[in-house]
């Protein structure tokens, strides 16, 4: 018997190798007026050089290079611009691998805000593919850095669960959902914390915040690149009919702790589409429940602060939808996460 792959299959595929060329001219992220705001902003820490040493009252994690450049930039190098390209180092001055029982965890830096020793940590462990077992314990690891980490708080990039959000979009939730595709949605287990943003700190940062530079001319440049990498002849309205891709002038931050909403973490590349079938969750991503479990199981306090780098795709477009959502984020990641990255440092109070 013969069987044949479906062309759109077989062009998700070759898009799951393949990366963009980003527009032209895209801008750095400027350097961070502190002082505008009336605020003071993080200040370096000595970083011992191993993990075992460290003691703090936060651990700030994210995985992706272009989630870990903005981290970098607004934490511990605010007073210099980063261009672009920064988002594909092999790692940062300053920063310490950790290395434990024959596997690289993750890197990790130490700093201050406020009255609070934050440990930001680069993981290199994910749910999706060193599975469930192995977040679990680095999750465990970082709980143990001293009696009790009061507060794990989880960033970076997700998908749109909704035919609203745009891109550039930042959730703040306390809640996460497991999906699992062998059970209903009413049967997916949820964890849970008490944890809350300091409002204040997020009100104050409006002014720091950056317009997502997405233009029509940028989005038909990746348009034109996607259909001759995928055999395709999508146009942007046939990707993009809502123009969820077009950015807010103004970006939004939306804190939903109080409404107990939950984001869905996934093991795969979970496609959030615009018929709403998930908008009861904040956004689609593919590590944080595993982390929101084992915090409510230690009584740890769990936050997640999420960017949307691709918003919900039409469903008609299946999984090249999920590619074409890559290719956003490939491009438009690094400022996504910036303002996520700075509505993480906010909302640690």
């Amino acid at each position: 018997m013969t069987c044949t792959v479906p062309a759109r299959l077989v062009a998700d595929q070759q898009v799951a190798k393949w990366k963009p060329t980003a527009p032209s001219g895209l801008p750095p992220l400027a350097p961070i007026d502190w002082p505008s705001i009336g605020l003071v902003g993080p200040t370096l820490l000595n970083t011992p050089e191993s993990i075992t040493g460290v003691a703090a009252d936060v651990v700030v994690i994210m995985w992706a290079d272009s989630e870990w450049a903005p981290i970098h930039h607004i934490f511990c190098k605010s007073s210099a611009s980063m261009p672009y390209s920064s988002p594909a180092p092999e790692s940062y001055p300053g920063w310490i691998r950790d290395d434990a029982d024959g596997r690289k965890w993750g890197e990790y830096r130490l700093v201050q805000v406020g009255d609070r020793r934050v440990l930001l940590y680069k993981s290199n462990i994910h749910y999706a593919y060193q599975g469930a077992a192995a977040l679990t314990s680095l999750i465990r690891r970082l709980i143990n850095l001293q009696t009790k980490t009061p507060l794990i708080l989880s960033t970076g990039t997700a998908g749109g669960a909704n035919s609203h959000d745009h891109v550039g979009t930042v959730v703040i939730v306390n809640s996460a959902a497991l999906w699992d595709q062998s059970k209903a949605p009413s049967e997916w287990p949820q964890y849970s914390s008490t944890w809350h943003p300091s409002t204040s700190r997020l009100a104050s940062i409006e002014a720091l915040l950056v317009p997502i530079p997405v233009t029509n001319d940028g989005l038909t440049y990746l348009v034109q690149q996607f259909d001759e990498h995928t055999n395709s002849d999508d146009s942007l309205d046939e990707l993009d009919p809502l123009q969820l891709n077009h950015a807010d002038i103004k970006p939004q931050i939306h804190d939903l702790t109080g409404a107990g909403t939950a984001l869905l973490t996934a093991n795969e590349f979970l496609v959030g589409t615009t018929d709403n079938k998930l908008d009861s969750y904040a956004c689609v991503e593919m590590d944080d429940a595993i982390i929101a479990a084992e915090c409510q199981k230690e009584s740890i306090l769990y936050g997640s602060v999420r960017n949307l780098s691709d918003p919900a795709q039409p469903p008609v477009l299946g999984r090249t939808g999920g590619a074409w959502g890559s290719c956003v984020y490939d491009v438009y990641g690094f400022y996504t996460s910036y303002n996520g990255a700075l509505a993480a440092w906010a909302a640690i109070g």
